[in-house]
Order: structure tokens, then sequence, then C-alpha cells
């Protein structure tokens, strides 16, 4: 078959959809991608997809959305696909409409988080379940990484298609334990002591991560912080990391290290991760820190809860709580023997639940690939 692979920005085809692309093509299909341009596309091309770049903005500007449905619908039209699968918001509703003007036969949509959320204005999230159902209607397969969302989705009637749950995974062989050679070298690396405990966040330099309660939580956690990523030119959130500026305590342990490509020997360097964001959809960074057999503190939201047992795997605090947050990272930076046994448990449910090849093979036979 000829299938399309959509979303909103390089960051997401070439750092989330990747393993999936190549999958589909190893099983003999066509695919193409189409997203914003970008220099990530680089590494998709590298690995033997297509792509079309087509200008997608990450708004909910009707003209913006008008404009970028056109030009899907043009591609899509002198394409002829068989399937267009679609993810991430804006990218899966101007999408849809575009599959569905072009008549393809197959429109799918996984809904690696929806964008509305228990914590949004009831207006607000009233306004995008609206265009969710309308969208639906176009839809003829849903699939969902948190369980969550799938029943929420069915009990509404959210879409006219088939609707499943398939989580979220990452790659076992990437996200595994290291010996303490490793550990060393990386701190060294980094200039973080040898012996000192750290605590790894990775996600984007956004406000909704849940940054301004971590950097003000750190004040009061005897650790280093370490935080890969950054803001993409695309997010209109405003940067988070003033709150670090003229505190030369904060300076001295949490260490801004930018957009990494050796996550995988981070989180095999720490010795806890946290994500304490607002909203989520299903969270693979999680995932890749259970995998490497990390503790987790999470904030009690769709998907973290999932993955994270509370007091068994990690622990789980209110959204937007910094005293809660401090509590949870000091009581595990004060506890090896609590990280240690927490850490066991959680890759012992990662490879049980969130391996990579499985979510992928889930996918492939939803789609009849």
């Amino acid at each position: 078959m000829k299938i399309c692979q959509l979303c909103a920005v390089d960051f997401t085809m070439a750092r989330l959809l990747l393993p999936l692309l190549v999958a589909l093509k190893e099983r003999g299909h066509e695919v193409v991608a189409i997203c914003s341009p970008g220099p990530l596309l680089e590494r998709v091309e590298a690995a033997g997809i297509r792509c079309r770049p087509v200008p997608i903005e990450r708004s909910m500007n009707p003209l913006a959305a008008w404009r970028a449905t056109r030009a899907l619908a043009r591609v899509m039209r002198q394409e002829r696909f068989d399937i267009v699968h679609v993810h991430t918001p804006v990218a899966s509703l101007v999408g849809r409409l575009a599959a569905w003007r072009s008549h393809v036969p197959l429109i799918a949509y996984t809904a690696h988080g929806f964008y509305f959320h228990e914590h949004m204005a009831w207006t607000k999230r009233s306004a995008f379940v609206a265009l969710e159902w309308l969208a639906g209607r176009a839809t003829d397969l849903l699939m969902t990484q948190s369980q969550e969302d799938a029943d929420f989705a069915r009990r509404t009637g959210l879409v006219t298609g088939a609707t499943a749950a398939i989580g979220n995974g990452v790659d076992p062989a990437l996200f595994h334990p290291r010996d303490g050679a490793h550990r060393k070298a990386k701190r060294a690396e980094l200039g973080t002591p040898p012996d000192a405990p750290v605590i790894l966040m990775v996600g984007r330099m956004v406000a909704e991560k849940g940054y301004p309660e971590l950097f003000a939580a750190m004040k009061k956690v005897d650790a280093h912080l370490w935080v890969a990523g950054a803001r993409l030119e695309s997010d209109h959130a405003r940067p988070v990391d003033a709150a670090l500026a003229g505190d030369a305590d904060l300076a001295g342990r949490v260490h801004l290290l930018g957009e990494r490509d050796d996550v995988p020997e981070l989180m095999a360097a720490a010795d806890l991760f946290t994500l304490p964001s607002h909203r989520e959809g299903m969270p693979r960074s999680i995932i890749e820190a259970m995998m490497t057999g990390l503790p987790v503190v999470a904030t009690d939201i769709r998907g973290s809860r999932e993955e994270v047992v509370n007091g068994t795997t990690g622990l789980l605090v209110p959204v937007a709580d910094t005293d809660a947050l401090a509590d949870a990272l000091d009581r595990l930076v004060a506890d090896p023997a609590a990280r240690s046994a927490m850490g066991e448990a959680g890759r012992t449910r990662a490879l049980d639940l969130y391996d990579e090849n499985k979510v992928i093979a889930r996918q492939l036979e939803l789609l009849g690939a």
C-alpha cells in the first residue's frame, strides 16, 4: 500500500514516528512522510523514507488551518494514498479534513494525547472536544496511546470508526541500565560530582511541562538536575529558564543541556527521573526512564498515572504543586534503597507493557499493514 504519515513538525517525525515508518517500509509498503519543513527530515530521508514538506502551523488560527488543509489536499490527490495516518493535534485536524476531501480510502488517527484535558477551563475544553468530534466524522480508525483516552472516545462517540488503545513504547535495546564506568564518565562530562544524586528531566522547555514548579522545588532538594530539552521554534510559550537567573546555588546544580542525542546515556547515569507536566498523552520519556531502571516522580495526569504505579514504580503528585513535588523528589533522593526497588519494578513493568516492538506490531495489525 501507499501510506502517508502526517504530523506538524520534523521533531515529531524524526524523534517519535520514525520507527513506525521504517517498520511499514520493511513490510513492503511505500511510505511518505508529510510535515512542516525542518532539518530533522534529513534523518527521515536517510532511513529511506520519502518526505513531502508542507507548512503546518501549530496554532488554531482558522486561516492558517485552511491554508494547510488546501495544501495537504493537493498533495493527497497527487499521491493517491491508500492510508493517511495523522498524528499531533493540529495536523490531525487539518490532515483528516484534507484526506476526507481527497477521498482517501482509510483515514487513521493516533491520539498521542488529546489536546483537551481535565485541568483545562470547561469552555476551552468543550470547544476542543467539539473539534475532535467533528473531525471524528472523517475518522475510520482511532488509536489512542492511553486507555483513558480510548475510554473517553468510546463513551462520547468521538469517532465514527473503530477505537483501540495501543499504548506507547521504546526500544529496550537503547534504554537499559549500564555499568558504573558509564555513570562516572557521563557525570564527568557534564561537570557533576560522581556521588551526587542526579534528577533527570527530558522535555520541551515550556511551562506546561512543569519547569516553573520543578525549578522552585529544586531550591529545597539537595541534588543536581539535568534538563534535556529545548524550546521549539513553533512553541508559542515564553521561555522558562528566567527563574534560574541570579540564583547562584541553582545555577551550580541545574544543568540545562539543550536538545540531546544521548538521552539513553543520560538516563543510565541519573538516579531518578521526573516529569511534572500539566498535561500529557502517554509520555515516552517516563517509559524510557522505567526501561532504564529509574524511579519516576510525575504528576497525577492522564498517561503518566497509567504508566507510574504510585508507591511501587515511583511517586505521583498533584499538578503545579511545588511543595508536593519537592517532598517527593527529596524522599527519593534521601532513600537509595527505595530508588532501587522502584527502579527494578518500573523496568519489569516497562518490559512487559511498553516494548516498542509490541506497540508497532499492534499498529500494523490495526492498519491492515
